[in-house]
């Protein structure tokens, strides 16, 4: 809602919220859909409150009503981890935990979809638990790849034996890969960076023929579905975040081919017939090949994107588009339509469409702008920019991970001396200064006043540089224009 400009109706919305939400409640929820929606969302909005105008309490970014909410969502789906592998269960019962008689089969996305949010909350919560339990579910599927380095689509959990040995990009595993590219990002991680890269040679090695991808036998290689889903749409996407852009442009036209031949994307599309597949020929108005377009616009200003942006727009008004909403496209070949409008639909595919259109949204910020807020812990550096969008769209400022770390002045200063040896090294004379919580002259309100209200700066203008990201053997990436480029780039 913030991205789509309506302010007062997500203050409205966040107003309701921090009336409170009781999760104590006999239901079984999606271990990855709570994570995803409810949790994704609520730390999105958490971080975005402060921009769309609602009044914050003091230390936050590191407090607040929906921020406590997190984390209380969160901690209803920790019982799922507990488990002999650490990978979670696929589902949870949100007051006792852990039913007895869970299927202990789960998908790999359902294992690997944790890092960009549960790492958000451990950073700003100080709260190690959430990061721990997604780190290690993430190292366990690593661990048990196959020998020709695939990953198949549905784990044993308890056993760690594969169920389901197909192979691929797509459904049961998309966001998989996609939180190991982005949980890099946002970490500043290599390990992570280094797990996605090789899984990404097997993957050409194996599934891609043609700059179309299938899905192969996950030990031996051989092919078990020459198809093409919907959901691997968001691949170009992820391609151009680390900074393979021609390969990224090249299956992206594949897939507009699909999308102009029905005007939408099937569930499947059948890659040798040149065809939808038998009761998988609708279309949910899903975002994924908006998504690629709107990654890939960024890097390239190609208007070939912003071509699928116009036809994306006026198929979905002229097909899909009813009294009350954007209906489910049941079949693309007759375009009859299903009476349901997907959340997604709101949450990700309007919102990549908007941002595609918008070049000078405040998402695309390229850190010359940015706010200044003084939290309990000191100076902290927020909305400049590079935020990480989540698999169900809610961005996340990387900025904020680094304002609640509760280190003494003494660390800061050695931090300091770092940052200020490798400017030197890049020729940048200039000396990094930290404020300290209660400097001399500085009353405990105006510190307050400060955590309130904040300043909007330019970093141009700044005698020295404000942000303050830690110097990592990470720093060889190089993001431009949504790009990643790696030093062997």
């Amino acid at each position: 809602l913030q991205i789509l400009g309506n302010v007062s109706e997500f203050q409205r919305v966040v107003t309701v919220l921090q009336e409170g939400v009781d999760f104590d409640i006999d239901v079984n929820a999606s271990v990855f859909e709570t994570n995803i929606r409810v949790v994704g969302g609520l730390l999105s909005a958490h971080l975005l409150s402060k921009k769309a105008g609602v009044e914050v309490e003091v230390g936050w970014p590191c407090s607040g009503p929906l921020l406590r909410m997190a984390e209380e969502a969160a901690r209803k789906l920790l019982p799922a981890f507990q488990t002999p592998t650490g990978m979670p269960y696929g589902t949870v019962n949100l007051l006792h935990g852990v039913n007895p008689g869970e299927t202990p089969v789960t998908c790999t996305a359902g294992i690997g979809t944790f890092i960009v949010e549960f790492a958000t909350l451990s950073h700003l919560t100080g709260d190690p638990v959430f990061e721990d339990v997604a780190r290690k579910a993430l190292k366990v599927l690593w661990k048990n790849r196959s020998d020709i380095g695939l990953v198949g689509n549905h784990i044993d959990v308890i056993t760690a034996k594969w169920v389901a040995q197909d192979a691929g990009i797509g459904a049961g595993v998309d966001s998989y890969f996609e939180y190991l590219v982005k949980g890099a990002i946002l970490l500043q991680d290599k390990e992570l960076m280094s797990m996605f890269l090789e899984y990404n040679k097997a993957i050409k090695n194996y599934t891609k023929f043609d700059d179309w991808y299938l899905w192969v036998q996950m030990y031996k290689g051989t092919v078990s579905m020459p198809v093409f889903q919907s959901l691997e749409a968001y691949w170009p996407g992820l391609q151009s975040l680390i900074g393979d852009v021609d390969n990224a442009m090249r299956t992206f036209l594949n897939y507009y081919t699909v999308w102009k031949q029905f005007g939408g994307l099937p569930e499947f599309y059948n890659i040798p017939q040149g065809y939808t597949v038998d009761k998988r020929e609708g279309y949910p108005l899903r975002p994924e090949l908006i998504e690629s377009a709107m990654y890939l616009y960024r890097a390239t200003q190609d208007p070939t994107l912003l071509e699928l942006g116009r036809d994306a727009v006026e198929s979905i008004e002229k097909i899909s588009k009813v009294d009350c909403g954007f209906a489910t496209v049941k079949d693309l070949r007759d375009h009859r339509l299903d009476n349901r409008m997907e959340s997604f639909f709101l949450a990700e595919t309007v919102k990549y469409l908007y941002l595609l259109f918008d070049p000078d949204n405040f998402i695309h910020n390229d850190g010359s702008v940015f706010d200044v807020v003084i939290t309990p812990y000191g100076e902290c550096v927020l909305n400049a920019g590079g935020y990480i969008f989540n698999t169900e769209a809610h961005p996340i400022d990387p900025a904020a991970l680094h304002c609640c770390r509760k280190q003494k002045e003494e660390q800061w200063e050695v931090e300091d001396l770092m940052r200020e040896f490798y400017s030197l090294k890049k020729n940048k004379k200039f000396t990094l200064k930290r404020v300290s919580d209660h400097g001399e002259g500085e009353s405990a309100k105006d510190a307050v006043d400060a955590s309130s209200g904040g300043e909007k700066r330019n970093s141009k203008k700044s005698s020295h540089s404000l942000l303050s990201c830690p110097s990592q053997s990470f720093n060889s990436k190089l993001a431009v224009l949504g790009q990643v480029f790696l030093d062997n780039t």
